[in-house]
């Protein structure tokens, strides 16, 4: 154990459920802020945080804090970001990374000058079967890959007001659901060469079903579908000439999957066995990254971030989504 002192910036769901990751691995949580003094005391007092702060910028300034963890909404992590990172803490920023590419290569760039780690919490690349799924692809036990199509659909909320809905937050299911199977076929693919979209939007004019079909290196083809409004099946396959990966639901948390042969013969079986949701890995990664000096996830690194989050911004051009602030 490396020994660094975690802040969480933020106190919503996805904070919770990543400090008690954070424990279940044995890593040190120091400090919390919020906007409100009140909720930072009270996140504290569930973990046993030795500090709360009502302010992100207190946070940041506490000389205790080694690296931050952003869960606040996806328009504030690029502020929130470059406010940690000036003041010299690394951070993890949950997915999105940001609201745009051009905020993207901000905060890059700003860790760059700095010699910080910044990182996007894009937790599921991290988990144990997904390790094992970048192995087996590696080695060409797949042969050729012809094809990767995944989903992340779930029904979540019809109401205006809720931030998926809600343009001002940057709502829409691209940018929540939509970003893990985009990211997903990024990871075994490559970048694509061609970007196709199309979705229907909801009453606000956010996205509530997004599809994609992109073509990659050599050829092939990959397909995803995010809903807001439906719950699908959460499922991810991976289609190659001598084998193909079919990971159960749901694929993106910690799961199960099989390397099949064409002719339907099992060539492997692969079971998670972890304990909380699996959060805890991506740190764990961070941890590794800083003990070595190093300043960029070799699973996910920023140049991939930045340019995933262009192609959701291309994406969005097509779906006809845009934020406030853009052309």
């Amino acid at each position: 154990m490396t020994g660094l002192r975690w802040g969480i910036l933020a106190t919503g769901g996805i904070a919770h459920t990543f400090t008690k990751d954070l424990q279940t691995a044995g890593l040190t949580v120091t400090a919390v802020g919020s906007r409100r003094l009140e909720s930072a005391q009270r996140f504290a007092d569930e973990y046993g945080i030795p500090r709360a702060y009502g302010s992100y910028e207190e946070l940041v300034a506490d000389p205790d804090v080694d690296i931050v963890y952003i869960a606040t909404p996806h328009p504030a992590h690029a502020a929130n970001a470059l406010l940690a990172l000036e003041n010299g803490t690394h951070v993890l920023v949950e997915k999105p990374f940001t609201l745009t590419g051009a905020e993207a290569a901000s905060v890059r760039d700003a860790a760059a000058a700095h010699g910080l780690l910044a990182m996007e919490a894009m937790w599921t690349r991290y988990l144990p079967h997904m390790i094992r799924i970048r192995e087996l692809v590696a080695s060409g036990a797949l042969g050729e890959i012809r094809t990767v199509f995944a989903d992340h659909t779930q029904q979540i909320s019809a109401d205006p007001a809720h931030r998926l809905n809600a343009l001002e937050l940057g709502g829409g299911a691209l940018l929540d659901l939509g970003i893990y199977p985009v990211s997903f076929v990024w990871d075994i693919l490559g970048a694509p060469t061609t970007v196709t979209a199309t979705a229907r939007l909801g009453e606000t004019g956010a996205d509530t079903e997004v599809a994609t079909i992109f073509t990659h290196a050599g050829g092939a083809l990959s397909t995803t579908l995010s809903s807001s409004r439906a719950a699908g099946p959460n499922t991810a396959h991976i289609v190659g000439t001598d084998a193909r990966i079919d990971i159960d639901r749901v694929w993106y948390n910690a799961t199960s999957f099989r390397l099949t042969a064409p002719d339907g013969t099992v060539i492997e079986s692969f079971d998670s066995h972890i304990e909380g949701r699996g959060m805890q890995y991506q740190a764990l990664a961070a941890e590794r990254l800083i003990a070595a000096g190093e300043r960029d996830s070799d699973i996910l690194p920023l140049d991939e971030t930045v340019a995933i989050m262009a192609a959701m911004d291309e994406i969005r051009s097509q779906i006809g989504v845009h934020y406030a602030g853009e052309e």
